[in-house]
């Protein structure tokens, strides 16, 4: 009898997990953050000038107060605005195949990109992307597609001062820089969960700062 995964998706996060490390390992625009904790790229100037712009007026326009699962806007834990952007707007479509192509994923296994915007205080509390088997919402997102393996977080302006993206547990502060794409495994090479991920958006003290986020599913998300 064939030995049951620890953990639901298991295998699949091996899989792709090796497959995306070794990718962006042989890519010369991909830069490794030095620590053993992760798999954690930075690729400079993956957004343009223009396409920053461009995505931070589109935020505007969708941004609304963030949630989770969990917790509420009023719970102080993610205070920021955020909201999806059009799939099927051509210029999102384009930014998110090159994002897929960096990696290697099927298109299918990606979420919408969605887009945050942070106003000056507003912050996300240390958290992971991971979902959570033992929560009661595993059973909707394992119908939606499953765990999430890789996330793809691209910075789109320059912030005054704070919003550092913080990596509490590996111990490093990412400054916001126009254009910069930062991505990471959710899951450790044998398929558990990677708690070593977790991160913060500290609170933004001047300025406005911009982002989008596009999560990547073991299966096709719905």
């Amino acid at each position: 009898m064939a030995k049951k995964p620890l953990i639901p998706d298991q295998d699949a996060l091996v899989r792709v997990g090796k497959s995306v490390r070794s990718r962006l390992a042989d890519d010369p625009e991909a830069y490794r953050i030095e620590t053993d904790k992760a798999d954690l790229f930075a690729i400079g100037d993956f957004l343009t000038k223009s396409e920053c712009d461009r995505l931070c007026t589109m935020i505007d326009l969708t941004a609304k107060p963030s949630i989770l699962h969990e917790e509420g806007y009023d719970s102080g834990f993610r205070t920021s605005y955020s909201g999806n952007l059009d799939p099927r707007d051509s210029f999102v479509m384009g930014i998110s195949r090159r994002i897929d192509d960096l990696l290697g994923i099927n298109s299918i296994c990606g979420e919408a990109i969605q887009g945050q915007r942070y106003l000056p205080g507003q912050q996300f509390k240390p958290h992971n992307d991971w979902f959570y088997a033992t929560e009661a919402y595993w059973p909707l997102e394992r119908k939606r597609g499953g765990q999430r393996s890789w996330t793809a977080m691209a910075f789109l302006n320059e912030v005054e001062e704070g919003g550092e993206t913080h990596f509490t547990e590996i111990g490093i502060k990412i400054a916001p820089k126009p254009g910069v794409l930062l991505v990471w495994n959710n899951a450790k090479p044998d398929g558990h969960p990677n708690e070593d991920t977790i991160h913060a958006g500290t609170p933004v003290i001047k300025g406005t700062k911009y982002v989008i986020t596009k999560w990547y599913r073991t299966r096709k998300w719905r």
